[in-house]
């Protein structure tokens, strides 16, 4: 019996409800109790140390968007001896009401996902994950993904002086350890995962529905398996010699939704290939990308993978790009 217990349903109530507590219902000063004081939260734009920036960021966040809300649409967990882990999905709506980070208000709406792998021991978050469609925000906000990485640069003083996004070099050990877990939802996927970033894209016609809805960076909706080949194709083939790795991987069945996966991964290489960011410049990139999965019986062999939910931050691709161009 955990802490959580007491008042939460399970460990997918206490995640989704601590969730809205923080952040629709401005409860920014329980992250005192619910976040570790010397928490990192590791995006693709960097690390932050600490509960004090985390409850900063948060306030920056709600005062730009003061209608934002974060709807839970699923959270596919493991355990192990180092801690709970769940990989938390949100589908969040806004609008750009106030100035701030985006620029001047504008007004405009928007719609992404997000997706945050949280590491649990009783009420306290620990160690964190965290990949916002970063790139679909700024679509909808009016901009161009590579533009703004670029004025972002430009305004924390140029390529020398810029932060730079996430890389391995800069992680830190937030103390949890644990891998996932070997349920077949979760195998299957990672070996899927594994086929595509191995260039064997006809795996995706094999094993995906015919009618399989993939959601993507940028707020794309792409509906077929030939669709969401043209993505992965799309991303591969811009860094075709890096390195794929999964770091994270969870399956799960049960509790009245569909068998599904979860994964963490990475990739590290040169943008040395055409594809989804344009002519290849040399620049060592690091991906940090997360993905869900859904499972039913439309496919090939009695299985098919219907829904596809995958992140990486097209914003800090670019940055690492246009700050090795200079």
């Amino acid at each position: 019996m955990t802490a959580y217990m007491n008042r939460w349903t399970d460990f997918p109530d206490y995640i989704i409800g601590i969730t809205k507590e923080i952040w629709e219902d401005r409860g920014v000063g329980t992250l005192d109790h619910y976040y570790a004081k010397d928490i990192p939260v590791r995006s693709p734009m960097g690390i932050t140390m600490g509960n004090a920036a985390v409850k900063a960021a948060t306030m920056a966040t709600i005062n730009e968007f003061p209608d934002r809300q974060l709807f839970g649409e699923d959270v596919i967990w493991s355990e192990d001896e180092t801690g709970l882990l769940s990989s938390h999905r949100l589908n969040t709506v806004a609008t750009h009401l106030h100035d701030g980070a985006f620029g001047k208000a504008t007004g405009k709406k928007w719609n992404v996902r997000v997706i945050a792998d949280c590491a649990v021991r009783g009420e306290t978050i620990f160690d964190e994950w965290l990949i916002r469609d970063y790139g679909g925000i700024v679509r909808q906000l009016g901009m161009d993904p590579a533009a703004y990485a670029a004025e972002l640069i430009k305004k924390e003083g140029g390529p020398d002086k810029a932060a730079m996004p996430f890389t391995p070099a800069i992680d830190v050990d937030g103390g949890y350890h644990g891998t996932g877990n070997d349920n077949e939802w979760g195998a299957r996927y990672a070996e899927t995962l594994t086929r595509i970033m191995a260039m064997d894209f006809t795996h995706i016609h094999r094993t995906y529905d015919r009618a399989v809805i993939g959601e993507y960076p940028g707020a794309q909706t792409l509906i077929s398996a030939e669709e969401c080949t043209k993505f992965w194709v799309g991303l591969r083939s811009s860094f075709p010699n890096a390195t794929f790795t999964i770091h994270h991987q969870i399956g799960m069945d049960g509790g009245m939704l569909s068998p599904r996966a979860a994964i963490r991964w990475s990739l590290d290489g040169r943008h040395d290939g055409w594809g989804t960011f344009g002519a290849p410049t040399g620049a060592p990139v690091h991906i940090m990308g997360m993905c869900h999965a859904e499972y039913g019986p439309f496919g090939p062999d009695g299985v098919g993978l219907r829904r596809e939910f995958a992140l990486y931050d097209e914003i800090a691709i670019w940055k690492q790009i246009l700050m090795h161009q200079g």
